[in-house]
């Protein structure tokens, strides 16, 4: 998560209107990413494990969830890198805590964030395709992907901590 958009009030910040496309999806992207990390701020262990709707969903699977989706779609497909495991439904273990989940999607995130940059084409294509029969997807396709499940997720975060103690706002 990109330090140099970080805003007096601790904030991310937009990019600028004139920066390259690169760089704004990436900060946008980062924004989310900061925003879901966020929503832990201040819980306890099982505040964060604690499901507050019905399908299961805490907090803290959550982020365990982005954390695979993170490296699924950069790592994974787009980087060619083996992958331990390919599963985003791993409910959080009794030995992981609020700064081990946390700290993981800070690495997958620091890992994907690498991969983005060292890329000097958002046209080429990756690796490999999640999908059955599907060509692998340019890295602007996986940028535009990360922005929209990063976002949609930080939504239903904003709601699980509002549930969970009634903290609003980013």
């Amino acid at each position: 998560m990109t330090e140099t958009s970080v805003g007096s009030r601790g904030d991310m910040r937009p990019p600028g209107f004139s920066t390259d496309e690169k760089t704004t999806l990436l900060t946008f992207l980062d924004y989310l990413r900061e925003s879901v990390a966020a929503k832990l701020a201040g819980l306890t262990e099982e505040q964060a494990r604690e499901p507050r709707v019905p399908s299961g969903t805490s907090l803290l699977w959550l982020v365990k969830h982005l954390t695979a989706v993170e490296f699924d779609w950069f790592a994974w497909a787009y980087a060619g890198v083996d992958a331990p495991f390919r599963n985003y439904r791993l409910q959080p273990t009794a030995e992981e805590t609020v700064e081990s989940v946390l700290a993981a999607y800070r690495e997958a995130v620091r890992h994907s964030n690498e991969i983005v940059r060292a890329c000097v084409d958002l046209d080429r294509p990756g690796v490999r395709s999640v999908r059955e029969n599907e060509r692998p997807p340019s890295l602007r396709w996986v940028l535009v992907h990360m922005v929209e499940e990063t976002a949609r997720h930080a939504g239903h975060a904003d709601i699980l901590r509002e549930l969970t103690d009634g903290a609003v706002g980013r």
